[in-house]
């Protein structure tokens, strides 16, 4: 409900929720994009779940240090990575 995608290839399992907006993307099977979530320019592995409120692929200096970012700036996004960044310290 009042999420958008455009330009984007999603695959199979793919669940979008409310608000997100998702642009010039790849998103792998069984992912999951929380609400309010934006993501741009980037390929999201599979089993990723995208904590709500998340932005990926606006701010290229922020990606670059949780993500790997390409020459090109696509920001490129693992299950591990994201499990990396909800562990303390």
């Amino acid at each position: 409900s009042g999420s958008r995608v455009a330009n984007s290839l999603l695959f199979s399992n793919v669940r979008v929720h409310d608000y997100s907006s998702i642009d010039h993307a790849v998103i792998l099977p069984r992912v999951r994009v929380g609400e309010r979530c934006t993501i741009h320019r980037a390929i999201i592995d599979s089993g990723s779940a995208i904590p709500d409120g998340m932005q990926i692929g606006m701010d290229p200096a922020a990606d670059a240090e949780r993500f790997y970012v390409t020459e090109n700036g696509v920001t490129l996004v693992t299950p591990n990575m994201l499990r990396a960044l909800q562990r303390p310290g």
